[in-house]
């Protein structure tokens, strides 16, 4: 493998300081067959976030730099990320409330520079450690907290059926050099600590629709611990309401009469409804 290929270990990072030397201790555990990097985009954070990271940036191991994004949004950061990782080679994306297994970054430039791939993902394994699962958090639950598992062979990704997440993926930086407006999408925006978003279902779509090289890693592993406040119907309620409401805005039937966006028939049918039952 050229030893002049570079990686960059990136993530966006809002109020999150206290897990962030577990994770880049983490990170800096990878084995890698080519040098990399790690970059942090500390999205506006109002935490010790920016303490943090300058002590981890002089701790050995693969460099740490870091920078802030001060328009606030996850597709603001995402696109940050892209933009300072251009000269890269490959960028792998982690989220901040995650911690990568040994052999991640081996298995994705596996992946990229041996296999091909232009995107590489793998699994998400939802980490319940130091709190209770819920008893009706079936197993077919756990997609909306982005867990991934789709067996333990490598294969190519053809269809929609089995996605992969921003919260483990590995990009060939050529398809963003060579494409320059293929980023992620602002009608799917998601700030602070609010509910929704789905750009990165929105980027793997346009990439599966481009017939791009997607491989499944199942090596490529990352846990993915959640807050107690995700594990509650009502999370799972909002999130549903929030991704249907975003597909009907920005992909459904756009109609000439409407009163602000909404159509004008849909008013005379909640008034039967109303009076008529």
């Amino acid at each position: 493998m050229d030893p002049k290929l570079k990686l960059t270990y990136a993530m966006c990072s809002y109020n999150r300081a206290d897990r962030l030397r577990k994770l880049v201790d983490a990170i800096r555990e990878q084995e890698c067959p080519i040098p990399y990097e790690i970059l942090v985009v500390n999205n506006n954070s109002t935490d010790h976030t920016e303490l943090e990271l300058a002590e981890l940036s002089t701790n050995p191991g693969a460099t740490l730099r870091w920078v802030t994004e001060t328009e606030q949004g996850i597709v603001a950061a995402r696109n940050r990320c892209l933009i300072e990782a251009m000269s890269s080679d490959i960028m792998v994306f982690i989220d901040d409330d995650e911690i990568p297994l040994p052999g991640l970054l081996y298995a994705a430039t596996d992946a990229i520079c041996n296999e091909g791939a232009q995107v590489a993902g793998g699994k998400v394994v939802v980490d319940f450690t130091g709190q209770r699962r819920p008893k009706w958090l079936g197993d077919e639950l756990l997609g909306f907290l982005a867990a991934t598992d789709y067996g333990e062979a490598p294969f190519w990704v053809t269809s929609k059926d089995t996605p992969l997440w921003t919260a483990n993926i590995a990009y060939d930086m050529k398809i963003f050099r060579e494409n320059p407006d293929l980023r992620f999408d602002k009608r799917y925006d998601r700030q602070g600590k609010a509910i929704g978003g789905g750009e990165d279902v929105m980027m793997f779509g346009l990439l599966l629709n481009s017939a791009m090289k997607i491989r499944y890693r199942p090596d490529m592993t990352v846990l993915h611990s959640v807050e107690p406040w995700r594990l509650k119907p009502s999370y799972f309620l909002k999130l549903h309401f929030s991704s249907g409401f975003r597909s009907a805005y920005n992909c459904g039937i756009k109609y000439k009469r409407n009163f602000f966006g909404v159509p004008l028939f849909l008013f005379s049918q909640a008034l039967k409804l109303f009076f008529c039952g």
